[in-house]
């Protein structure tokens, strides 16, 4: 059988800025890849540190490393879609200079989404499904369905997705906003593709202090930004849900809005709070209304 039809070619895609301290496990976790059909773009962002030195000297161990500098600094998703656009394979895996994968992760990945080809996307490190193994595919509706009214889909990183280069393409890809780009993604790839969904222990996500997520501590527009995000997307014409799910997942959507808005005013900041509350288009009584349920 051809290869490439057996074990397509996979773009392992990992993007650098500043990342001395930890690319070199993340290059050796990809290298120790069980899956052999790869190549690895690694795509630096003017990094100031040994980054880029230590990505040389894996390259002269590897020929599938290919090092990309850019001419000057794009900023986290910008880079993504440099990165994205350098690639060969019939699908993107995405693994962070800070991150890692499991020697089995990328095999495991491609056989899954194998199995569907009508999927756009595949979504993994879940928590167990309830009702069924995993893999299995849920159809656009499903998958809002699902994220809105059973248990969180689409907030996964993209460390733990993988996506065919031809829909990533066709979508776009990020738009680029600071902190909700993956999220908003996923919404956007499931108006038109069937996601599939898959298991845990395929990869490792690194926490620590430089990661920009950490500004979700100090920084309370920031949890605040997915909300108004879920808003749009669920506003969205080609939202996949039907009239009656729509409503009742924005009527959610605005709820959550609210609560987070008085918690913001109550524990943190007035001043904050009425930011975000010019940012949802409710006034404040609206607001107390929609927590109370007092309609």
């Amino acid at each position: 059988m051809n290869k490439n039809m057996d074990h397509p070619l996979v773009s392992v895609l990992t993007t650098v800025y500043n990342r001395e301290k930890y690319i070199a496990e993340a290059i050796e976790s990809i290298l120790s890849s069980t899956y052999d059909n790869m190549e690895l773009i690694v795509v630096d962002d003017r990094s100031q540190d040994h980054s880029v030195e230590i990505i040389r000297n894996y390259q002269k161990k590897d020929p599938r490393i290919e090092l990309h500098i850019n001419e000057e600094n794009l900023g986290d998703y910008p880079n993504r879609m440099k990165a994205a656009s350098l690639a060969r394979g019939k699908y993107l895996k995405y693994v962070d200079a800070d991150d890692m994968i499991y020697p089995h992760g990328l095999q495991v990945m491609v056989s899954m989404m194998e199995q569907f080809p009508d999927a756009g996307y595949g979504l993994f490190s879940l928590p167990q499904d309830g009702d069924r193994i995993y893999p299995f595919m849920l159809s656009p509706e499903k998958a809002y369905q699902r994220h809105y009214f059973e248990q969180q889909l689409f907030h996964k990183a993209p460390l733990s997705a993988m996506v065919k280069k031809q829909v990533f393409d066709d979508s776009g890809g990020f738009s680029g906003k600071r902190f909700i780009g993956d999220y908003e993604l996923w919404h956007v790839l499931s108006r038109k593709h069937p996601v599939v969904l898959g298991v845990g222990g395929l990869v490792w996500y690194r926490v620590h202090e430089e990661q920009e997520m950490q500004h979700n501590r100090t920084d309370f527009t920031v949890p605040f930004k997915y909300l108004k995000c879920s808003e749009e997307m669920l506003l969205h014409p080609d939202c996949p849900l039907n009239p009656k799910d729509k409503e009742k997942a924005l009527k959610k959507v605005k709820w959550n809005q609210a609560r987070y808005i008085l918690g913001v005013g109550k524990n943190h900041s007035v001043k904050t709070a009425r930011l975000l509350q010019r940012e949802s288009g409710m006034g404040f009584p609206e607001i107390i209304k929609r927590v109370t349920g007092k309609h």
